[in-house]
């Protein structure tokens, strides 16, 4: 029996390289990686070895006989990825034969005739820790991770919703990598004020920024400030105990929230606010707003999309957990969930993406489910709807939309235009989800037309289109905009940190001229509640011990001033391991 990939893959390829057999795809080097909603196995090349299974760090990948019944979904989506392969080949490269694997494209070795290779990474999250990883497998390496937050692993830790417990997991690797030679932590201090970006290549040989992208795309309409509206990323921050949002307040008591944007977050929040608050109190949901959701009069949760249903941002699989959530009603209005005329063509020629494919089964099982039992909450998607002003004096108190219609631009393309026709959707709680941009840090250049810092490959220039600033380097969402997944960010790092080696090895970097216990000397005087890599382990153990009294996952802190006291009691100064001497193959 085949092993099937299922929703909480995370696309770090891991199993990619583990498999004996080339039977996953895409590979990091076939054209689709970066765009794949997830990675998939070929169920007629598995020779079910397991491989896979053991190096997935999400337990994403289930032998066929085990899948549970929600599960199901995932063995057509597997493998109707491979009977697209074999009707358009072209897709994956233009040949016709499957590609080869990818081999493990480490950094290249760092030169051992020069003084060891000391670098600051700035961010905690995935793209950070993949960084880390790629850098510490060469020997003598230095590594110091710095967070302006109190608690690491960015995005893991505050964006992935509390039920996605398989996804956090991955968290587990990145503590395996934070646990190597040469790694250290300084937590709660922020680069641009309490250091600089020149005082932290006084002191590394190299800078990597990995601050992702956390600031969000504006509707810019009329209300949009008005109490009841704000983005869904804030939403999101509130419920996973961000120390920024985690004593926010969100009216509850209306029951209908509507959500702007239809990506993963907007289905994350949905599948939260209607979710059984008995059930998120086994996760790691912050007690603030599960005390919240508890008291919450939400009944009917709107999600709505400018465009049409095969132009849906949310991926296969998360639309597929959506759909097996308990407890809530999926509702699509049928004469908003039309093709447009390029789909139809496209599907009418068996040509669909694999992914808009899959949405369009998947649509068709809601349309066979039942009529949707009274009293149950529901979640509704709406389409070719846009936005026109947030209703309300004080608080909100409804959403006006333009009815959208598609149109065939004079190059052939199809979108949507506003008709005259308007709709008013009474609500009490407004969500923007509509994408997300980088945020500028003082003294590093900002590409502000794109929202990310300029660089080539990873390679930090002085100017969008300028010159290569020495020293300087960048990987996930800050380097690339906000595209791809948490795994995406390995093969991403693999990049910069590959460029990073290379200017190394050839003498391009300039020496530090202060050692590790200088740059410690100076964080301390600079920010005395910094957070070391055993503070947080103190942190961390708190957060277990405290969930496992109220039976949950872990209870997250986050107050500052408590999470600054925890680490202070850590028994004992770790001293930086001495540096193995150990290369990845």
């Amino acid at each position: 029996m085949p092993h099937v990939v299922t929703q909480s893959c995370c696309s770090d390829a891991s199993c990619v390289y583990a498999c004996p057999v080339n039977c996953i795809h895409p590979t990091p080097d076939e054209p689709d990686f970066l765009t794949a909603e997830m990675l998939h196995i070929d169920p007629a090349a598995c020779v079910d070895c397991g491989a896979c299974v053991s190096a997935c760090p999400v337990d994403a990948i289930v032998p066929q006989k085990k899948l549970t019944e929600s599960q199901q979904v995932f063995l057509s989506i597997n493998a109707d990825f491979y009977k697209d392969q074999d009707a358009g080949r072209a897709r994956i490269g233009g040949t016709e034969t499957r590609p080869a694997l990818a081999k493990v494209t480490a950094a290249a070795e760092v030169s051992r005739d020069r003084e060891p290779l000391r670098v600051a990474i700035i961010g905690s999250g995935p793209a950070a820790m993949y960084a880390a990883d790629e850098l510490l497998t060469q020997p003598g390496v230095a590594v110091n991770v710095f967070d302006r937050l109190p608690v690491p692993h960015g995005l893991v830790r505050a964006g992935v919703a509390p039920d996605h417990q398989k996804t956090k997991q991955v968290s587990r690797l990145y503590e395996t990598i934070a646990t190597q030679p040469g790694f250290e932590y300084y937590l709660n201090v922020e680069i641009g004020k309490h250091l600089t970006h020149d005082e932290l290549l006084a002191h590394h040989h190299a800078v990597i920024y990995a601050v992702g992208a956390s600031s969000d795309r504006k509707l810019g309409i009329d209300g949009e400030d008005l109490p009841g509206s704000t983005s869904a990323t804030n939403f999101v921050a509130w419920y996973n105990g961000h120390p920024d949002h985690a004593d926010d307040a969100f009216d509850l008591s209306h029951r209908r929230a509507v959500i702007i944007g239809n990506g993963n977050v907007a289905l994350d929040v949905a599948r939260v606010l209607t979710a059984d608050p008995e059930r998120l109190a086994e996760t790691d949901i912050s007690v603030n707003a599960l005390a919240a959701l508890r008291a919450s009069k939400v009944e009917e949760v709107v999600i709505v999309a400018r465009r049409g249903f095969a132009q849906s941002a949310f991926t296969v699989p998360e639309f597929a957990g959506l759909l097996s959530a308990p407890d809530v009603e999926v509702v699509i209005e049928s004469d908003e969930a039309q093709l447009d005329a390029q789909t139809r063509h496209l599907l009418d020629k068996g040509e669909l993406p694999h992914a808009v494919a899959q949405k369009l089964v998947q649509l068709e099982q809601i349309r066979e489910r039942p009529a949707p039992a009274p009293g149950r909450k529901r979640i509704v998607l709406r389409y070719l709807l846009s936005p026109t002003a947030i209703l309300g004096d004080n608080h909100v108190t409804g959403i006006e939309f333009a009815r959208n219609e598609f149109v065939v631009g004079d190059d052939g393309a199809v979108r949507v235009k506003a008709t005259e026709s308007t709709e008013k959707v009474d609500a009490g709680l407004v969500l923007t989800s509509i994408g997300y941009r980088g945020v500028p840090i003082d003294g590093v250049p900002f590409d502000d037309a794109v929202g990310v810092i300029p660089n080539t490959d990873g390679r930090v220039l002085d100017a969008p289109g300028g010159s290569t600033l020495t020293g300087a380097y960048v990987t996930g969402w800050i380097k690339r905009g906000p595209t791809g997944f948490i795994g995406t960010n390995k093969s991403c790092a693999q990049q910069t940190v590959g460029q990073l080696v290379d200017d190394f090895n050839t003498g391009r970097l300039t020496t530090p001229r202060a050692d590790n216990s200088a740059l410690d000397r100076l964080v301390r005087e600079r920010r005395a509640a910094v957070i070391d890599r055993a503070g947080w382990r103190s942190i961390d153990e708190a957060e277990r011990q405290r969930g496992a009294r109220a039976h949950r996952v872990r209870e997250k802190i986050t107050d500052e001033a408590e999470l600054v006291a925890l680490a202070a009691t850590t028994n004992q100064v770790e001293s930086r391991p001495r540096f193995r001497r150990k290369l990845r193959s």
